[in-house]
């Protein structure tokens, strides 16, 4: 036998083990805690105080239930399942029952239940005097005789005394189920004539309604007598149950034992209420038998109906509602007239009973258009949303992502979709929408849309520079870019200028990177910035930085003024920036210093002896002539222009250049400008941020701290910078990392969203523009006009189909560089009148550039034109072979027909083409998917010879039908 303890049995009787422990201890079992066990002699122990204490007795009776199931048919053709449950109780013999005598029930405990009966009436036990009673009680079986009945007494027990009503049930008892049938009978004959005045009202309403519908002018005095009528009949029910009702006769007072056979421990549910005893007729087995029978009258059609229900609050002595219910005045609808059809009300949760019981009236859960009636009627109080839009003030800002512009308008992201596809646009719920097309959007949704200032990180780098306004300037030493044609002495002098100043053992004066360099003389420190091409320089200028302050233009004496030169000049002048001349190479033969004055004079640049200001210092890098008189002169012309900068605050600069180093990370050279750039700090550099971990001069030793106008290498930088960015020290390491994030961001929002809200034109354009063939082309020429006639005649030559690229044209020999250039863009080399040097040929051959020299510019043009001859897409042309003449169709199943031929004209080849003609008329044209003369395959059949033939995917042939075969040709074509 299993055991239980105290604490499982309280869960599973509802209880908590504090309560259970109570009724043991009550009931003599001695528990202490929720973990002692229970025997099976504890818990029927516990039971039999529990019957005790709640004036029940053992079961004297025998139990026999039987259910049947039917269906009735409502008045909407619909049919409703009934289950009838009957149950008959059998008494027990005397024997049994003599053992047990009546106790009072004590008062001090408790029942189990959560609901305690209110007011719990001792069931008095009948013992062996029995007491004449004139009116038996109808709802004992019939026939309980026969079951009573004594046999011989093969025991040793005495045999049962027959019994009788009075035997079983006390006269209490006994007078209350005397009043109850009277009530009864009192209470079918009061719904008898309430039926017959709602008949009679339904017809008198029924008339009302029809003479109401003779004049049409008036219908609105028909409405007032039919609220009036319904408001009467409700009153009149009402009136009807609460009168003639005793306060307590829905109490069913005390039953005998075997009215409802034994219940659970515990389960005392009490008096029910006033009218709780109207539910209509129910199974057998639910609750018993009654008095007299189920004889509560004639019933209208839907026997099954439940009849009067209490309402789901009510409480002992309320008014029964009656069979109509009240404020509904279409009732009458799906058999509303059948006596307590309108009373299954499915949203009220009155009843216990099986749903399938109720009636077929127009209230119903089941009849038609009932469930939305009482939808109705249950929220006719609630809350009913607000009618008018609300408008937004939507702030939108630079790109707003769908879901994110939704959230702001207080709408669903479909229905901003639905509005930007109705407006041609089809995105997604994460799609980035620009800010115009926000506002659009915002517009056309009936809310107020505004452009919201970005929320800017950078107005803080703002803050932070006003700082440095009231700090102290001081003089800083002067940034020298050197500039000059290739070949023209430019790394030379910088080389010269370096070795000897280590020559001098000046310590820490000259940095050993190519980028950025500063030398010390006795009169001050120059910064040398070495710029490899002229695009890093217009890099720098365009961002608007002073990085540079003097440029030194370096002109070979020999060679004179050339294109690059002159585009250096263009550069300074466009920077604003003075410029020192450095004519190099006077120490060879050929130099010819005025010629290179005058030609600078043409192009705007005055030498001071000749009333201009620009500087002219004739030196030698090879020499190393007049190289102290230059760096004089560089120092003159930053005193000239007077340069300080802040000291004592944030640095500030610019970035020379940068790499990224396998075992080091970002490395980036930092020309600082203004400030003091400190190991530690947080340096923001574009998109790129970090701290400071490690500093270098240009010596590649770790310093700690760099001025104004000097050049290190920092490592930390979350990425590898863009050369020529601002870079700042901050003092805030989180809003660096916001800034540098909010700009890789934005620039990128922004290009997306611009790129979604490109045309339909424009992506027609890109199409066709990805179509265009593309001949990239270096030019290398010995004088300038050479190369502008030649790239001028070329760049003519592009058609709509290809087109002519000049990357880069020049004066001068074909450069290792021009080649580099070649390599990354597959591009042709054309020497005019020049040559490639050893190593530039050296490294064309091994990466397979094509270099071609030229002496004609007419040759130069014809060989780029044939070129581009042979980039046009060729020319497809039909060529016909030959004419063959059907004359005799062979069908063979399962393979189709075959045309018996005979070649008329030409040839035909197995892999030709044909075309089917039928009186001058093309019918089909394809290919061939056999060619046989006899019974072998062949290639080809020439005139005057039979041959079979089967078309592929064709089988309408006849005889006397032409096949013409041809073949696609393609012709190059020609500009």
């Amino acid at each position: 036998m299993v055991l239980t303890n105290v604490k499982q049995f309280a869960s599973e009787m509802n209880l908590t083990p504090e309560r259970l422990l109570e009724q043991l201890r009550a009931a003599g079992v001695s528990k202490r805690s929720p973990e002692d066990t229970l025997s099976a002699q504890d818990k029927s122990q516990l039971l039999d105080y529990l019957k005790r204490s709640h004036g029940a007795r053992e079961d004297s009776g025998i139990t026999l239930t039987r259910k049947s199931t039917s269906e009735v048919r409502k008045a909407d053709g619909s049919t409703v399942t009934v289950e009838t449950r009957k149950k008959r109780v059998v008494a027990r013999p005397e024997e049994a029952q003599a053992p047990k005598a009546a106790e009072p029930a004590p008062a001090a405990p408790k029942p189990v239940e959560a609901k305690p009966e209110p007011k719990p009436e001792p069931k008095v036990e009948v013992k062996a005097e029995p007491k004449p009673e004139p009116k038996p009680e109808p709802k004992v079986e019939a026939k309980p005789q026969p079951k009573v009945e004594a046999k011989p007494e093969p025991k040793p027990a005495a045999a049962p005394a027959p019994r009788t009503v009075a035997s079983i049930l006390s006269p209490e008892e006994i007078a209350a189920r005397e009043a109850e049938e009277k009530r009864q009978a009192a209470f079918r004959a009061r719904q008898e004539a309430l039926m017959r005045e709602k008949i009679e009202r339904e017809e008198r309403r029924q008339a009302a309604k029809l003479a109401a519908s003779q004049p049409a002018p008036a219908p609105a005095p028909v409405a007032e007598p039919q609220r009036e009528e319904r408001r009467e009949e409700r009153r009149d029910d009402r009136r009807d149950d609460r009168g003639p009702r005793p306060a307590g006769a829905g109490d069913r007072g005390p039953r005998p034992a075997g009215d409802r056979g034994p219940r659970p421990a515990g389960d005392n549910r009490g008096p029910r209420p006033a009218g709780a005893g109207d539910r209509g007729p129910r199974p057998a087995g639910d609750r018993g038998p009654r008095p007299g029978g189920d004889n509560r009258g004639p019933r209208p059609a839907g026997a099954g109906d439940r009849g009067p229900r209490p309402a789901p609050a009510a409480v002992p002595g309320a008014p029964v509602i009656p069979a109509t219910v009240a404020g509904r005045p279409d009732a009458k609808k799906g058999g509303g007239n059948k006596k307590g059809g309108d009373r299954w009300d499915d949203n009220k949760k009155g009843g216990r009973g099986l749903k399938t019981r109720g009636g077929d009236a127009g209230g119903d859960w089941k009849s038609r258009g009932g469930k939305g009636k009482n939808k109705q009627g249950n929220n006719q109080h609630a809350f009913q949303a607000p009618t008018e839009p609300i408008v937004h003030e939507v702030l939108v800002p630079e790109t707003i992502t769908v879901a994110e512009l939704a959230h702001k308008m207080a709408v669903k992201a479909v229905e901003v979709i639905k509005t930007l596809m109705k407006m041609g646009m089809m995105v997604t719920i994460n799609q980035v929408l620009d800010q115009e097309t926000a506002l659009i959007v915002v517009e056309e949704m009936g809310h107020v849309g505004k452009a919201a200032q970005a929320d800017d990180p950078e107005a803080y780098l703002e803050v932070t520079g006003g700082e440095t306004v009231e700090v102290v300037e001081r003089p800083r030493s002067p940034v020298v870019t050197v500039m000059g044609h290739v070949d023209h002495g430019k790394t030379s002098l910088l080389d010269y200028i370096r070795r000897a100043k280590v020559a001098a053992g000046e310590a820490g004066g000259i940095t050993q990177h190519i980028g950025a360099y500063h030398v010390e003389t006795p009169r001050g420190m120059i910064t040398f910035l070495d710029t490899p091409g002229h695009e890093a320089f217009t890099a720098m200028r365009a961002r608007g930085a002073k990085a540079t302050d003097i440029v030194v233009l370096v002109v070979a004496a020999d060679d004179g003024v050339m294109p690059q030169t002159i585009e250096a000049i263009h550069h300074a002048k466009a920077a604003k920036v003075p410029m020192v001349v450095a004519v190099n190479k006077i120490d060879k033969q050929g130099a010819n210093v005025e010629r290179i004055r005058q030609e600078l004079v043409a192009h705007e640049v005055v030498p001071e002896d000749w009333g201009g200001d620009t500087q002219f210092v004739e030196v030698s890098a090879k020499m190393g002539l007049n190289i102290d008189a230059l760096l004089e002169a560089i120092l003159l012309q930053a005193e000239v222009l007077e340069l300080k900068a802040p000291v004592d605050s944030l640095a500030k600069g610019i970035i020379v250049e940068a790499r990224l180093d396998k075992g080091r990370g970002p490395v980036a050279t930092l020309l600082v400008q203004s400030g003091t750039l400190k190991k530690g700090d947080v340096v923001l550099a574009g998109t790129a941020f970090g701290r400071v971990r490690a500093m270098m001069d240009e010596n590649g030793k770790a310093i700690e701290s760099a001025g104004p106008a000097i050049p290190v290498e920092i490592l930390g930088l979350s990425d590898v910078p863009q050369a020529g960015e601002d870079a700042m020290a901050l003092a805030d390491e989180k809003k660096a990392r916001e800034i540098a994030l909010f700009r890789a961001g934005k620039f990128r929002d922004v290009r997306l969203a611009k790129q979604q809200a490109a045309k339909l034109e424009n992506m027609f354009a890109q199409m066709s523009e990805g179509e265009v063939q593309t001949l990239s082309i270096i030019i290398k020429a010995d004088v300038q006009g050479s190369y502008e006639a030649l790239a001028g005649s070329l760049q003519k030559l592009s058609t709509e189909e290809v087109r002519v690229a000049i990357l880069h044209s020049g004066v001068g020999g074909i450069s290792e560089s021009d080649v580099n250039l070649a390599i990354a863009s597959k591009a042709i080399v054309i020497g005019f009148n020049t040559r490639a040097d050893a190593a530039a040929r050296k490294l064309a051959e091994n990466e397979g550039v094509d270099i071609r020299y030229y002496n004609i510019i007419y040759d130069a043009v014809d060989e780029v034109k044939a070129a581009l001859s042979g980039m046009l897409a060729p020319e497809k042309k039909e060529q016909v072979l030959g004419t063959v003449e059907i004359r005799q169709v062979i069908t063979v199943s399962k393979v189709g027909n075959i045309a018996g031929c005979m070649v008329t004209d030409g040839m035909i080849k197995r892999s030709a083409s044909v075309r089917l003609i039928r009186n001058h008329v093309v019918i089909h044209t394809g290919e061939l998917e056999s060619l046989k003369r006899f019974k072998d395959d062949v290639k080809e059949v020439k005139q005057g010879y039979e041959c079979g033939l089967m078309l592929k995917n064709f089988n309408d042939i006849q005889e006397g039908d032409q096949l013409e075969a041809f073949e696609i040709v393609e012709v190059a074509r020609s500009l």
